[in-house]
């Protein structure tokens, strides 16, 4: 009967011994922001408008997608920065010079035997 009593009476002389810390806020919850596309993504949107248009010239009612993206795969980041920042004032040389390339060649052949297959 003594160790109940003695086991209370430890517990209580305990439980003044715990320090009572202040109450804090919890720490805020840090925002979440959206990812930014990356530079050379912004550029290849850019520069893919560009090509398009250039396309669209030399090829009036076909579908460019294919050949733009034969261009935009056999060019360096810094032409296709070029491009994108030339608009269509001064793009046409670049796009020439690109499509001229053996690569860029072979790439759009592929791409016209494809959509004439599929037509």
């Amino acid at each position: 009967m003594r160790l109940p009593l003695v086991l209370t009476v430890a517990a209580l002389a305990l439980s003044g011994c715990v320090v009572q810390g202040p109450t804090t806020a919890p720490a805020p919850v840090p925002q979440v922001q959206p990812p930014k596309p990356a530079p050379d993504a912004a550029v290849r949107s850019n520069a893919r408008v560009v090509i398009n248009r250039e396309m669209a010239k030399r090829l009036p009612g076909a579908n460019v997608a294919p050949y733009t993206d034969c261009v935009i795969q056999n060019a360096t980041t810094a032409e296709l920065a070029g491009i994108a920042d030339s608009g269509a004032t001064g793009a046409s040389d670049a796009v020439a010079s690109i499509v001229s390339r053996p690569s860029t060649t072979q790439c759009i052949a592929g791409a016209a035997a494809a959509a004439k297959t599929a037509a």
